[in-house]
């Protein structure tokens, strides 16, 4: 076991990666810090979403609040969106860019009662997944003001490998999973092959169903003081084929076809008894008897990637990218009032993006000997995306204790837009490796029709130019120190340029356009050291970013938030805030402790911490995740392995907080406490091919929280509802894997 532990190694000292330069480069020599999650890893840790992707990433979370939307009423899409995307060193939210195979994702949606969040990917489907911290809008542009996360997919090559002199035609996997967080079970199954000497194929299918997510509340009353998940019920369905052609030596061109489909139904217990108005002056207000809501995201890609070996004096490589996406979202909801005669409320909500993007890119190898070697990458990038959505529903009976419900567009059918061209240099030495890199950006927001949508529309347009500079010096042939300096941006979306709503029905909100919305933009300084000495690896860095003109949804401008339910209400707007600063550090790495006891042994460890600070009002962003650190110990012989790993989370105390920060203006925010978490797992390897996975989460059943999930909750609601925000007490979960 000993020498397949240090190949291991070697393979993890040489680890690729594609996302920091769009093309494959070691990660070792990037000069940033870049997380990658591989297939073993999703499979031993048996990580079935993105909340549990990032678990041991210190300053990288995905928020998750208990599902307690509402249908109507008080505008509240409170955990309606699921795992709602991905936070990095403090920001989150559409400022980290998505990628499947390099190809953006879909947006996180929100207005009012509805809220689409970013989960559309099964982890099943994917050989890796890479995590870049830091912009990266000089290769990938907009939206990468805070980081980047690139989903990879599984090849047929993956399962094809064969020793040497062997041939293999046919292979594939097959798995089966269950949890006891949420009660679900997952089933996957790969299929490859290998066709001719030119073709190979591969599906993947998964199925997964579960119902609500475990907490530690003890009130199971169907009424707003429930502490207990409401009831809710979950599937997902997603299918990915792939075409790999190699019709000569110098071409491999890559057809994938991916569909995925998740749907969510829960019973909102929590929302019964509480106060609907009613337009009637005989009839103010009643009692909600029933609410449910359910939820479909569908989001179907079609991508062709080609790659040329050209050998031509302006590119040795070049490759062009095609692909074609359509994502729908769509929330209905019913609410029962108790009055009499009985008041149904239908709401039906959709959001769309359906797009198209292309890209060429080439590589060249400008001069290369023994002392120096620079290869320059270059393209242009084009992307173009329709924007929709829609509000409909039905009172019944209708008119008599409501006033008519009017289908409408919270903000007008819009097409987003960009044309970019990029630049990035990487010139390596003895010594040295320096990576300038340069992109121009043309992006423009046009409204395509205002049918159903009220007022009048702004277009929008614009450009940015996006420099990066990153060095690494090499000490030693096993220790490097490095600095990257990168900038980044991002541009309002429609939703916040044009969105506009005015409720009067079931309270009293007005949410206004705001056309005079600038982009985003971003310099961060990242400063590190990378060491490989003897059996220890380490990473350390530390980092720090000014962003400029950042855009908070939804912002309170008129009115008191603890009367919005009446006349004349509250308004809101999405607007530019002043500056602000984000710094901290960041230490991982592992220590291999050798063999002992017929086994190998190391030590995997993380940590991280950030800061905030808007420098308008000196006040602490309350977006920055409290510090958190790992510590594992990890035991491996040839036929199984073992890990125990501690989570420590910090406490979010009330000084770290901003009560004047986001829709409650003046609100005092609920703190959390700290939190230490003990988890085992085990892989036996029962045959060569066949595996199985086991591991008992928060082993000591301890109570607590994160504050992603907590962050927005009043010290008012706190006081009852706090419980209902708590993690998953101790609980099991088992996986079966059969390889072929």
């Amino acid at each position: 076991m000993g020498q397949a532990q240090a190949q291991s190694q070697v393979e993890t000292l040489r680890q690729v990666v594609v996302s920091a330069a769009r093309y494959e480069q070691a990660k070792d020599d990037i000069p940033m810090t870049m997380d990658v999650v591989t297939a073993q890893q999703l499979e031993q840790k048996q990580i079935r979403n993105i909340k549990e992707l990032v678990a041991d990433m210190p300053n990288v979370s995905v928020k998750h609040a208990p599902a307690r939307f509402r249908i109507a009423g008080q505008p509240s899409s409170t955990g309606r969106d699921g795992n709602s995307g991905f936070n990095i060193r403090g920001l989150g939210g559409n400022r980290v860019l998505m990628l499947a195979d390099g190809i953006r994702l879909p947006r996180s949606y929100t207005n009012g009662n509805t809220s689409f969040g970013r989960d559309t990917v099964s982890l099943d489907l994917l050989k890796r997944v890479e995590v870049i911290r830091g912009p990266s809008s000089v290769l990938y542009g907009s939206d990468g003001i805070a980081g980047l996360v690139n989903f990879i997919t599984y090849e047929p090559a993956d399962f094809l490998a064969h020793a040497p002199g062997e041939s293999k035609t046919f292979g594939g996997k097959a798995s089966l999973g269950w949890s006891g967080a949420d009660r679900g079970t997952t089933g996957a199954l790969t299929l490859a092959g290998r066709a001719s000497d030119t073709l190979e194929w591969l599906v993947t299918a998964t199925a997964a169903q579960a119902q609500e997510l475990d907490n530690m509340g003890a009130n199971s009353a169907p009424d707003a003081s429930r502490t207990r998940p409401n009831l809710q019920s979950d599937r997902t369905n997603s299918l990915l084929a792939k075409l790999v052609f190699r019709p000569e030596a110098s071409q491999k061109h890559v057809i994938a076809l991916e569909h995925v489909d998740k749907r969510s139904s829960v019973d909102l217990l929590s929302s019964r008894g509480a106060t609907l108005r009613l337009i009637n002056p005989v009839v103010a207000a009643a009692k909600i008897s029933q609410e449910s809501g359910n939820q479909n995201q569908i989001r179907d890609r079609f991508t062709w990637d080609a790659n040329y070996l050209l050998s031509q004096a302006w590119a040795d490589r070049l490759q062009t990218v095609l692909s074609v996406q359509n994502a729908n979202s769509k929330d209905n909801g019913s609410t029962s009032v108790a009055v009499t005669p009985a008041v149904l409320r239908l709401r039906d909500t959709a959001y769309g993006e359906q797009g198209w993007q292309a890209s060429i890119k080439a590589e060249k190898t400008l001069s290369s000997s023994d002392a120096w070697s620079q290869k320059l990458s270059y393209g242009l990038d084009h992307s173009q995306t329709s924007i929709t959505s829609w509000f409909d529903g039905a009172d019944t009976p209708a008119n008599r204790f409501s006033l008519p419900f009017i289908p409408k567009k919270y903000f007008p059918d819009s097409r987003d837009t960009t044309n970019a061209v990029f630049l990035q240099s990487e010139i390596k030495s003895h010594r040295w490796i320096v990576t300038p890199g340069i992109r121009w950006e043309q992006f423009a927001i046009d409204v395509t029709s205002q049918d159903g949508y009220g007022q009048k529309a702004t277009p929008l347009s614009g450009a940015q130019w996006t420099p990066k500079l990153g060095a690494m010096y090499k000490l030693q042939d096993n220790v490097s120190v490095y600095a990257n300096y990168a900038t980044g941006f991002r541009a309002p979306n429609a939703t916040q340029l044009n969105g506009f709503s005015e409720l009067t029905t079931s309270g009293y909100a007005t949410y206004l356009s705001n056309p005079e919305l600038k982009p985003e933009t971003s310099k961060n300084i990242e400063v590190g050291l990378r060491t490989r000495i003897g059996r220890l690896s380490l990473n350390a860095a530390v980092f720090s970013g000014d962003y400029s003109q950042l855009i908070v949804d939804k912002k309170l401008r008129a009115g008191n938030p603890a009367s919005c339910g009446a006349a004349p209400g509250c308004v809101y707007q999405s607007i530019n805030v002043d500056n602000a600063t984000i710094w901290g550090g960041e230490l991982g790495g592992t220590m291999d402790w050798g063999q002992w006891a017929g086994g190998r042994w190391n030590t995997p460890f993380a940590y991280g911490q950030a800061r905030g600070r808007d420098n308008g009002t000196a006040k602490p962003l309350n977006s920055i995740d409290p510090a958190m650190a790992t510590l594992g110990l990890v035991y491996t012989t040839e036929a199984w392995s073992t890990r125990m790993y501690v989570r420590y989370h910090a406490a979010k105390n009330a000084s770290d907080i901003d009560p004047s920060a986001g829709l409650s203006s003046g609100t005092q925010y609920a703190d959390m406490p700290e939190a230490t978490t003990l988890n085992v797992s085990a892989q036996w390897r029962i045959r060569k091919n066949v595996r199985v996975n086991a591991s008992i989460v928060n082993l000591t059943d301890r109570k607590y929280w994160l504050w992603s999930d907590v962050q927005g909750l009043t010290s008012a609601s706190a006081s009852t509802l706090i419980d209902a925000y708590t993690q998953p007490g101790r609980h099991a979960n088992v996986a079966l894997v059969v390889a072929f």
